[in-house]
């Protein structure tokens, strides 16, 4: 008992002086902070299931259907669940460890012609535990608690991703729906000029150069549609992708109009854009849970403290195997001293990657204000668009009348007639066009600004007997 009260004194006059020397890191502080306001901003304020204010129920559907099918998001719940298991992990190294040990032995000897048979009973208990003094074990466990948290926040982002995918492609789809439609109006109405030439035709008034070219005009409108019939089973097709689906089983799409485009969100201070958006709140997990890991491997440097404790029991029959048991504590210092710089260089590479992830951070915040602003600005002059190119149609519609009258009438040639009917019917596809971009700018916003929102698991693909659920663990 002296010698182990001696060993345990100097063990605790080495750490003392070991201690003294551990190095403080601190924290990395937030160094980017922007100021001021966004340049546009709306008075609504921004509801984090934006896509409801489209007010279509078929898109709702849709966005449920990502939510719950989407195979890149239950890809990223798996991720969540092991980085919850690394963390968990790295917790238990926290705690002592205790182990069990039983065996039996039979032995048979033969001396001199005699056989002998001897049996050999044991049981024994193994406890070790780790004194982390400089915050090795501490510094690996926070770093994988933060993992954690900035998994849940990609879970976050992906969940944003694919909604704005499944919302941008149904708009492309309702735009090609609506191009369907006008290019069957635009063969239709087409179709009765070409009647009308066609009789001018036969009664000498016009040449076989007008009919021509208006039988090319119909035809080229076969052609668009043909085009665009395409384009929409291609979206349909990634739209299924989208929803976990093959092509084709995404169930039946009812062609839809545009609705009312949502008033304009609140955009507010920049900086509150820090805590809201889930990529960057991942970003600066990920700076922190590198910083801890440049903590845990400097803590490396020194030496480790180990505390043991055994017990253990043998007979030679089970009956007497608790009658005697012999136990034993100790306690270990174990320091490197010539390891060739390696964990020298272990600590200018984690340092190197907190740099990394804190530069990673800035652009992150970066590149996420510029989002926003490059949403508010394309928007505006969207809408500017938009309103030039519908009182363009109406101009065209009135030119259009008024040449086709006076064609009628053969004060006018067939080619003006040609000219103002392919810029009016160009100009009807340029709007539904320039509307679905206005609502991909819209949906662009509302992506940049949102914040995520608390997410239902979905079904598991494998199905496991025990699960746990980490998402309760990154609120």
């Amino acid at each position: 008992m002296t010698r182990l009260r001696l060993t345990s004194l100097t063990l605790l006059a080495v750490t003392c002086l070991c201690l003294g020397c551990t190095p403080k890191l601190p924290d990395p502080a937030a160094s980017i902070e922007p100021e001021g306001r966004f340049t546009s901003s709306g008075e609504v304020a921004l509801d984090e299931q934006w896509w409801t204010l489209f007010n279509d129920p078929v898109l709702n559907r849709l966005v449920e259907q990502g939510h719950s099918e989407n195979l890149t998001i239950k890809s990223a719940w798996d991720r969540l669940d092991q980085a919850g298991a690394v963390a968990r992990q790295a917790g238990s190294s926290l705690l002592p460890s205790l182990d069990a040990n039983a065996a039996f032995t039979s032995t048979r000897t033969k001396t001199s012609g005699i056989t002998s048979d001897s049996d050999l009973y044991s049981l024994g208990l193994a406890a070790g535990y780790e004194l982390d003094l400089w915050g090795r074990v501490r510094g690996a466990n926070k770093a994988a608690d933060l993992e954690l948290l900035a998994t849940g926040e990609d879970l976050k982002s992906a969940l944003l991703t694919v909604t704005a995918e499944v919302a941008t492609t149904w708009l492309q789809l309702v735009e090609q729906y609506g191009q369907k439609r006008i290019i069957n109006e635009q063969i239709a109405i087409n179709g009765k000029t070409l009647e009308l030439v066609e009789l001018q035709f036969r009664t000498g008034k016009v040449g076989i150069a007008d009919l021509l070219q208006q039988r090319q005009l119909v035809e080229r409108n076969r052609g668009e549609l043909t085009r665009v019939e395409v384009t929409i089973s291609l979206l349909e097709h990634a739209l299924a992708i989208l929803l976990g689906k093959e092509p084709g089983e995404a169930g039946e799409l009812e062609p839809a109009s545009f609705h009312k485009l949502p008033p304009l969100p609140e955009t507010g201070l920049k900086i509150e854009l820090l805590e809201r958006r889930p990529d960057i709140r991942a970003a600066w997990y990920a700076v922190r849970s590198a910083n801890q890991r440049t903590r845990s491997a400097i803590a490396d440097r020194f030496p480790k403290v180990t505390l043991g404790a055994r017990a253990s029991t043998s007979s030679t029959n089970s009956s007497g195997l608790f009658d005697d048991w012999a136990t034993s504590l100790s306690a270990s210092l174990l320091g490197p001293i010539i390891d060739g710089g390696n964990r020298r260089a272990e600590v200018d590479r984690r340092r190197a990657i907190t740099s990394e992830a804190l530069n990673r951070y800035r652009l992150t915040v970066l590149e996420a204000i510029t989002e926003v602003e490059d949403a508010l600005v394309r928007e505006l002059r969207q809408a500017d668009y938009l309103a030039s190119l519908e009182a363009q149609l109406e101009l065209a519609t009135a030119a259009t009348e008024r040449i086709r009258d006076r064609y009628t009438k053969g004060s006018e040639n067939y080619q003006r007639v040609l000219d103002s009917i392919l810029s009016e019917q160009s100009l009807q596809r340029s709007i539904l066009t320039a509307r679905r971009q206005l609502y991909e700018y819209r949906i662009a916003l509302y992506r940049s600004l949102a914040g995520g929102w608390q997410p239902q698991r979905p079904a598991p693909t494998v199905n496991t007997k025990t699960k746990t659920d980490n998402l309760s663990r990154v609120q």
